[in-house]
């Protein structure tokens, strides 16, 4: 192409006809990419979140969740194992990510954090999302501190503890599913010492247990026993729930079951990992927990011994009748870094895209994966095929975890038929409301408990522990317990007392 130039007297500098003539010759020859040009950068999301499977989720639905919400995710699964211990490495060195999931149990670590401005205070925005919007102000309100919002919940049934047992060992054995705790006990003596498996070894033994006093076995047992949840409001007194006598029978209870050798030996020590290796192996037939774990250990239990059968009790009655502990209404909390998130643009995305995964195309891609491969729909509701339980295991169920308000989003399809053991699960979980043993202070504040809760709780697990294996009496049990009031106990109840005196009436 012939390019004339005008002489400098017509107005035209040397330069300038230079540049127009190289623009004229990369448009000519496509040297500018106008559709590259116009495309928008996708905004970059950076989200740490627990692993509770083997491995992460399919890249090929998180990159569908990116194309739907116009996103890049950085998502950093940790094994659920070590998720505490890198949170908090990650608050310490102030290096959490855009979205920080906060398990509830972990939330007390973080609350000082809170309160220093280290994260974005959310509640003013979120009417700005049609679904954020739209979130229980109960459930918000229960986490929030000092009054306001910081965290997106993910969320969760009041309780969904219970027994896992294995139904074909009681067969076996013609036993009856137990009832009560004494029934429970004779269970777990007879897993051990009748050869449930009818192998004729001794290699068998009632419960599988872990290094969790919360969400093991002690606190489920604890609450059949009528112990407050955490706490209990007598008068005008806050009484702890290892200041019980409820909490003492519990750890004779399970002392007992540790020097018969009906839990395993190591359970203090023992990973959940390894727990539900007990169980998966047939080397244990109970586990106390939640009952929702009750489908992936009946599905693994099956790969071992395909004549295995698993079920499900959550009624165990104790001295005060059906009890079990509750929990409020989020198992966790996304929390938002200021160091992350720059400025309020930043955030507003970040919200964009959570308030996005609760509509219903995201929602139900990350519930139940891709139509085809790992469900199907059949007027209006989502069937779930056994064939492809394993695919949804391997590559769906993880994203789970990135799911705000799951349990009562309306844009989730209904399951037209769950797996039996999680409809069971279910159901049962429904049925525990009739009889909650509920925590008086979730909307109580105080500073020292936020502050040193942690560190003081440990003198009480590790006093716990050392009753049950036998290293300390009621006597060296009380005397820790004392510590920990002089240690700040003391402080801890002086402080929600006058928070629940504060309380507006009917509060």
């Amino acid at each position: 192409m012939a390019i004339r130039f005008k002489s400098q007297a017509s107005g035209w500098s040397l330069a300038a006809l230079i540049t127009l003539a190289l623009c004229m010759l990369l448009t000519s020859c496509g040297g500018i990419n106008r559709e590259t040009q116009a495309t928008p950068v996708k905004q970059e999301i950076t989200i740490m979140a627990p692993l509770h499977f083997p491995n992460p989720p399919s890249e090929e639905i998180v990159q569908e969740i990116e194309r739907l919400t116009d996103t890049e995710l950085k998502i950093e699964w940790v094994p659920d194992g070590i998720y505490t211990d890198k949170m908090n490495t990650a608050l310490t060195t102030n290096s959490m990510k855009s979205a920080t999931f906060v398990k509830y149990t972990d939330y007390i670590l973080v609350k000082n954090a809170i309160r220093s401005g280290a994260f974005w205070e959310i509640g003013p925005y979120l009417d700005e999302y049609p679904n954020l919007g739209q979130l229980d102000k109960t459930i918000l309100n229960q986490a929030a501190v000092d009054g306001k919002i910081y965290g997106l919940y993910t969320e969760r049934p009041s309780s969904r503890q219970g027994v896992i047992l294995r139904k074909d060992w009681l067969d076996r054995l013609g036993l009856a599913e137990p009832s009560t705790i004494d029934e429970l006990y004779a269970v777990l003596q007879a897993f051990t010492y009748q050869d449930p498996d009818g192998n004729g070894l001794d290699d068998t033994f009632g419960l599988t247990d872990r290094n969790d006093l919360i969400f093991g076995a002690f606190k489920t047992i604890s609450s059949y026993f009528g112990t407050p949840n955490n706490w209990a409001i007598e008068g005008d007194q806050l009484i702890a729930e290892f200041e019980t006598e409820a909490y003492m029978e519990t750890m004779r209870f399970m002392r007992k079951l540790y020097q018969e050798g009906l839990i395993n030996q190591d359970f203090a020590v023992t990973s959940k990992q390894v727990q539900r290796d007990h169980f998966i192996r047939g080397a244990a037939g109970v586990y106390i927990g939640s009952m929702t774990d009750a489908q992936r250990l009946a599905e693994e239990t099956l790969k071992v011994n395909p004549q295995a059968e698993v079920t499900i009790v959550n009624r165990i009655s104790g001295p005060q009748g059906f009890k079990v502990w509750s929990i409020p209404n989020y198992n966790g909390l996304y929390v938002f870094s200021r160091k992350a998130i720059a400025d309020e643009e930043q955030l507003k995305a970040v919200l964009r895209f959570f308030d996005r995964t609760m509509d219903a195309d995201v929602s139900n891609l990350m519930r139940y994966g891709f139509e085809g491969r790992h469900h199907v729909k059949q007027d209006g509701q989502v069937y779930l095929p056994q064939e492809s339980y394993s695919l949804r295991v391997s590559e769906v169920n993880q994203l789970h975890m990135l799911m705000i308000a799951d349990l009562s989003n309306p844009n989730l399809l209904p399951v037209k038929n769950s797996e039996p053991l999680t409809e069971l699960a279910e159901r049962l979980s429904e049925d525990n409301n009739q009889f909650l043993i509920e925590d008086p202070t979730v909307s109580l504040d105080s500073a020292t408990y936020d502050e040193r809760g942690a560190e003081l709780y440990k003198i009480i697990t590790d006093a716990t522990f050392n009753y049950i294996l036998g290293h300390l009496d009621d006597e060296g049990f009380l005397a820790e317990v004392e510590r920990w009031r002089v240690s700040g106990g003391d402080r801890i109840k002086q402080e929600y007392m006058e928070s629940y005196r504060s309380r507006p009436e009917g509060g």
